[in-house]
């Protein structure tokens, strides 16, 4: 049986070989439907992978009060937007004051400039720094952490002290070959002491999250009067059990501080860390899913030339097939042989689309700064469609040449 089956295959692949422009013609078309499937699939992943990561390390026990949700809320009936007040540093502050929930940390931040020059010495930035004013509870609210020196404490807070932690592309520019703590930066003609340096977080959607400097809230805010200064509250809980109850008193003391009637909805935002995330990923799976849309498309038209081209090859081997059968062989051995070659140029076809898919998606998720990752599902998913396509294209043309008859293949010219 062992050496039927290796016959066959033996034959098989010399036949293939003997139709090498017709077999390669096959292959592409097969590819290309493959590769369109694994390419997207990869860029799917490697996005899943990327907000995953960004998101992680800010755990699944924070939430920020903030001026939206993540989501937009409109009315029905082509009424407009709703537009929500923004949060005000009284009432920000407010809300520190008022929010007692046990096992709660809660940090003030706001975004001063997004395009802020930085001096050191003889040496300056781009004008693409991101200054923001904190707290001491803001690094560890979001997930940030110290790669040198040492975080805000309450006193540099209180007392106003300028100081400041930068994001690690300091060290790499405006910094490099020097320690940076305790070197002054300036910002502005202000200057400021470098008291820690963050870890690096690399970028988000080609947005550098370590091109950025924190300072203690009161001196950004005494330094940047830009009007209607909207505020960010984040709070983290220490027991992940309590998060509900202390969004649900987060609700409540917002409302009181803006003094909304019981009737009225709210007109600000309360967003957990991962609510983002799941929403984005809810969102990719529709990408997913047009990934075997288009995928499903092209591999049928791909199965369908591949059957076309089996039963060409069966045509024209007809007087072979006569003279197998007439030597002995057996319905299904014919059966096999023509069956071997279709799952052969199926996975072939399957293969290099497989590597020309993962080549194309790592390319994209490069270019997008997506943190790319093998994507052991496409590449099954890959290997299971080429096989079923083998499979349902191979099928017919097999039993076509298993059920000729001998005495006729023989005459057939």
């Amino acid at each position: 049986m062992f050496k039927l089956l290796k016959e066959n295959i033996r034959i098989a692949l010399g036949s293939i070989r003997t139709q090498l422009l017709r077999t390669i013609l096959t292959v592409l078309i097969i590819a290309i439907g493959i590769t369109a499937l694994v390419c997207i699939l990869t860029v799917v992943a490697a996005l899943e992978n990327t907000l995953s990561t960004n998101f992680a390390s800010m755990g699944s026990n924070t939430f920020n009060v903030q001026q939206y949700a993540f989501e937009t809320r409109r009315f029905g009936g082509g009424e407009r937007e709703v537009v929500n007040p923004i949060i005000s540093y009284p009432e920000a502050v407010a809300f520190k004051d008022k929010y007692n929930f046990p096992f709660t940390h809660t940090a003030l931040s706001f975004t001063a400039v997004t395009n802020a020059e930085v001096k050191f010495e003889s040496r300056k930035t781009d004008p693409e720094i991101t200054v923001m004013g904190v707290d001491e509870h803001f690094v560890v609210n979001s997930g940030l952490e110290i790669a040198k020196g040492r975080n805000f404490t309450g006193f540099d807070v209180s007392n106003n002290t300028y100081s400041c932690v930068v994001g690690s592309d300091f060290e790499k520019d405006l910094l490099k070959d020097v320690n940076p703590i305790d070197k002054v930066i300036s910002i502005r003609g202000a200057k400021f002491k470098v008291i820690g340096v963050l870890k690096e977080k690399g970028s988000t959607f080609g947005n550098s999250q370590d091109l950025r400097v924190l300072i203690p809230i009161q001196v950004v805010r005494s330094l940047f009067t830009t009007p209607n200064i909207n505020y960010t509250v984040s709070v983290m809980v220490d027991k992940k059990e309590l998060l509900d109850q202390a969004i649900d008193q987060a609700n409540s003391t917002m409302r009181r501080v803006r003094k909304l009637s019981p009737v009225k909805e709210n007109n600000f935002g309360i967003s957990r860390s991962d609510d983002l995330i799941n929403k984005i990923l809810d969102i990719t799976q529709y990408l997913g899913l047009s990934a075997w849309v288009i995928g499903i498309i092209t591999i049928f038209g791909s199965s369908i030339a591949l059957m076309n081209i089996m039963l060409v090859s069966v045509t024209e081997r007809t007087r072979e097939i006569g003279v197998r059968k007439a030597l002995g062989a057996k319905r299904g051995t014919i059966a096999t042989q023509f069956f071997i070659e279709t799952l052969v140029i199926g996975q072939l076809g399957g293969l290099l689309g497989i590597l020309l898919g993962i080549s194309a998606g790592y390319g994209i998720a490069t270019l997008l700064e997506f943190v790319f990752v093998t994507p052991w599902g496409a590449i099954i998913a890959a290997f299971v469609t080429t096989f079923f396509v083998a499979i349902i294209s191979g099928s017919y043309p097999a039993l076509k040449a298993s059920r000729l008859d001998p005495i006729e293949a023989l005459r057939y010219e």
